[in-house]
C-alpha cells in the first residue's frame, strides 16, 4: 500500500514562495509518475506538474510554468514542489498524487490528504 504525505503548505502573501513536499511510502517503481494538482473552491481539480521517479521528464501546465517547479530525492522517498511569486489565484488545496494511470492529467492511483495554500493580496 502506497501513502503520501503532503507538508509545507500556509498563508502567504502575493509575491512570495512555498515549498510543499510530499513524502512517500510503500511500494516505489522508478518508472512511476508523481504529480501535483490544486482544487479551488467551487472549481475543478487542476493539474500542475509531474516527474517520473526517477527524476525524467518534468511536465508542467501552462497556468504555473516558470513559477513552480517539481522536483525530486528519492533518497528520501520525497518530491517538492517548488512555488515562486505566489498570486492570489493560486489559493487552493493542493494535493500529491501518485502512479499516473494514463490518459487524462489527472488520473493517479494514490492521493495524499491535501495540504492548504492560501494567497492574500
Amino acid at each position: 500500500q502506497v501513502q503520501l504525505v503532503e507538508s509545507g503548505g500556509g498563508l502567504v502573501q502575493a509575491g512570495d514562495s512555498l515549498r510543499l513536499s510530499c513524502t512517500r511510502s510503500g511500494r516505489t517503481l522508478s518508472r512511476a509518475r508523481m504529480g501535483w494538482l490544486r482544487q479551488a473552491p467551487g472549481k475543478e481539480r487542476e493539474f500542475l506538474a509531474a516527474i517520473s521517479w526517477n527524476g525524467g521528464n518534468p511536465t508542467y501546465s501552462d497556468s504555473v510554468k516558470g513559477r513552480f517547479t517539481i522536483s525530486i530525492n528519492s533518497a528520501r522517498n520525497t518530491v517538492y514542489l517548488q512555488m515562486n511569486s505566489l498570486l492570489p489565484e493560486d489559493t487552493a488545496v493542493y494535493y500529491c498524487a501518485s502512479d499516473w494511470l494514463g490518459g487524462p492529467q489527472s488520473a493517479y492511483l494514490y492521493w495524499g490528504q491535501g495540504t492548504q495554500v492560501t494567497v492574500s493580496s
